[in-house]
């Protein structure tokens, strides 16, 4: 089954980031990143798309499909 992944819990904590912080940075809920960090939520690819450039990366090295 293909699923997507994300290594937003490891940037989080290499920018010394907690959820509410990308959440406020992201203009989402706490609640919705705890989601997408967890693989519970698919988040939209403008969501996606912020939150790979708050950590200044492209958007494969936070989000990958297998």
């Amino acid at each position: 089954m293909a699923a997507i992944h994300n290594r937003i819990k490891v940037l989080r904590a290499e920018f010394g980031m907690t959820q509410e912080d990308l959440a406020q940075k992201t203009g989402v809920t706490r609640q919705t990143i705890f989601a997408v960090e967890h693989n519970k939520y698919v988040p939209s690819l403008e969501l996606a798309f912020k939150i790979a450039s708050v950590f200044k990366q492209p958007l494969e090295n936070v989000f990958n499909y297998t």
